[in-house]
C-alpha cells in the first residue's frame, strides 16, 4: 500500500494559497498533486484548494499525469474571463503526478517541482517555468527572476504562445518506470530556501512520510531568512 502525507507553513504571507490532493483511480492508480496559487488572497485560496482536488480527480481518470493537467489547464483557458489583453482569475503553478504499477508520470506548468529519492539521492523531475530558465546565469550576470513564471494554470496561453517567448511549452512532462521510491512535490516555499542554503533535501526525507513532511517545511522557514514564502510538500511512499 502507498503512504503519503503533506505539510504547510504560512511563513510570512497573509493566506495559505499552497494546496494538495490527492484522488485513487482504476487499476492501483493514484494521483498526487501540489498548487502554488499566485498571490496571496482569499480568493486565490479557495479557488487553488478546489483545483487541486479537480486536478487530482482529472489525473487518477485519465491515469496519466499530463492528459489529466492538460484537461485542466484548457478547461480554465476557454473560460471567456480569461480570454484577451485583460484577461483574469485565479491562477497558480501546478505540478501532478499519477504512479501506477508500471509507470509513474509527472506533468507540470511553473515553478512548482517533483523529486524522487531513490537510493539515497535525490532526483529532481521537473524544469521550472520562469524567467531564470529562459535567461540562465552566467558570468555577465545572476540570471532572470525566477520569481516570474512563464506557465501556470489558469493561463489562457497556448503552446505555441509560450513556446514564441519562453522557448518551452505550456506543459511539460516525463514519464518513468515505477520503482521504490519516495515522491517529494514542493513549492518553491519549500524547495529554494534550503537549495539556497546549500542543503542536501536527502537529509529531509527520512522517516515516515508525515515526519519528512513535517520537518522539510520547518526547515525551510529556519532557513527561509526575513521574507519566508508558504512552504508546501507532499511526501509519498511509491512502492
Amino acid at each position: 500500500m502507498r503512504s503519503h502525507a503533506t505539510a504547510q507553513l504560512i511563513g510570512d504571507r497573509s493566506h495559505q494559497c499552497d494546496a494538495t490532493a490527492t484522488a485513487a483511480g482504476p487499476d492501483g492508480v493514484r494521483a498526487y498533486v501540489l498548487l502554488d496559487g499566485i498571490g496571496s488572497t482569499g480568493e486565490i485560496r479557495d479557488w487553488a484548494r478546489a483545483a487541486a482536488r479537480r486536478l487530482a480527480r482529472s489525473a487518477a481518470y485519465h491515469g496519466d499525469a499530463e492528459t489529466g493537467l492538460r484537461a485542466q489547464y484548457e478547461r480554465y483557458a476557454a473560460d471567456p474571463d480569461r480570454q484577451g489583453p485583460w484577461g483574469f482569475g485565479p491562477k497558480a503553478c501546478a505540478v501532478v503526478a499519477v504512479a501506477s504499477p508500471r509507470w509513474l508520470t509527472v506533468a507540470w506548468c511553473g515553478d512548482v517541482r517533483a523529486y524522487l529519492l531513490v537510493g539515497g539521492a535525490v532526483l529532481r523531475l521537473t524544469q521550472d517555468h520562469n524567467l531564470r530558465r529562459v535567461y540562465p546565469a552566467n558570468s555577465v550576470h545572476g540570471g532572470g527572476n525566477r520569481n516570474i513564471v512563464t506557465s501556470c494554470l489558469g493561463s489562457a496561453d497556448t503552446d505555441q504562445d509560450i513556446k514564441d517567448h519562453s522557448g518551452h511549452a505550456a506543459i511539460e512532462s516525463i514519464v518513468r518506470r515505477t520503482e521504490d521510491s519516495r515522491l517529494l512535490l514542493a513549492s518553491d516555499g519549500a524547495y529554494e530556501p534550503l537549495e539556497d542554503s546549500c542543503r542536501n533535501l536527502a537529509d529531509y526525507l527520512v522517516g515516515s512520510p508525515s515526519a519528512a513532511a513535517r520537518g522539510f517545511t520547518r526547515a525551510a522557514l529556519d532557513h527561509a531568512g526575513t521574507h519566508a514564502d508558504n512552504a508546501t510538500v507532499l511526501v509519498a511512499d511509491l512502492a
